[in-house]
């Protein structure tokens, strides 16, 4: 997630404008390959394994190299390779704003330099992305917003971003969070996990940006703001909650019940002394997280 949080930190310093960041992670989208378009191309894996690899990351939080290792679709040499091949998304990023002219290669160097050291990244160049590296982001990421986020709301959101990468693209950065006691809906549909700990996460979004979040997740072009739409973003909040309550259980031991999820009517929702808001730009449009732990 190296990329998409590089990109809030650049808008966060008026290195750039929101309209040159979405120009150039939209531009990311289509020049970073999959590693499972590469494995392909390879000749390491069938388009077969690929897709059962993909389907099994809807039901486990692993990384596409780790499941197909385990499968063993590939081995330990293929998959260095693989990674190696993936130009590094950051680094992409930064080309292309430098290529659009939005900065220039002296403001890329010291900026990258002052991010790295932001979030200890060693080397930009040869940084692999972890647990414990992602975590760390997002905690950078709350500093300046005053807002307590403990280890299970930690977990919860890195796993949202991952899962925002896996099923609905990683051409997005997640804008600054902010506090709320309530909130102004649009199109908003929630789900609440109950037990030992209590999350509430909603998915708030106008309904022509709706369609296009429904469509890349469902793999399938909608054209109208309909039922299909409605229930595409339903399965996806409940398929995160789900993998979220497996980690919570493995990792935590901390068994949770989730509620079906469903639409918040509004057009006002109240929050809890927790509750915020991350607002998540993709070039489609703008969709937002509210959240109470």
């Amino acid at each position: 997630m190296y990329a998409q949080f590089f990109g809030g930190f650049l808008l966060g310093k008026n290195a750039v404008t929101p309209e040159q960041l979405t120009s150039a992670i939209s531009k990311l989208s289509d020049t970073h390959i999959k590693l499972g378009t590469l494995a392909m191309h390879k000749g390491y894996m069938t388009a077969s394994e690929v897709d059962e690899v993909c389907f099994l990351q809807t039901r486990e939080d692993k990384r596409f190299g780790e499941i197909a290792l385990e499968r063993c679709y590939l081995f330990e040499d293929q998959l260095e390779d693989l990674l190696v091949s993936q130009n590094p998304d950051y680094l992409l990023l930064g080309q292309t704003l430098v290529d659009m002219g939005a900065i220039n290669n002296a403001d890329l160097e010291s900026l990258m330099v002052e991010y790295q050291s932001e979030n200890e990244i060693d080397d930009f160049a040869t940084a692999r992305e972890d647990a414990n590296t992602s975590i760390r982001l997002i905690e950078n990421f709350f500093e300046d917003s005053g807002i307590h986020a403990n280890e299970y709301a930690l977990d919860y959101l890195n796993l949202m971003f991952n899962n925002l990468v896996r099923f609905i693209g990683e051409d997005f950065t997640p804008l600054q969070p902010s506090p709320a006691r309530s909130y102004n809906v649009s199109y908003c549909v929630m789900q609440r996990l109950t037990g030992v700990a209590r999350f509430t996460c909603g998915l708030d979004m106008e309904p022509n940006i709706a369609v296009s979040f429904a469509s890349r997740y469902a793999k399938m072009d909608f054209d109208a703001f309909d039922e299909y739409v409605k229930a595409s973003l339903e399965d996806f909040l409940n398929l995160h909650n789900g993998l979220f309550s497996v980690n919570m259980s493995n990792n935590h031991s901390v068994e949770l019940n989730l509620a079906p999820p469903a639409q918040e009517e509004g057009p006002v929702i109240e929050l809890n002394d927790t509750g915020f808001i991350i607002p998540v730009l993709y070039p489609f449009g703008t969709i937002y997280m509210i959240l109470e732990f």
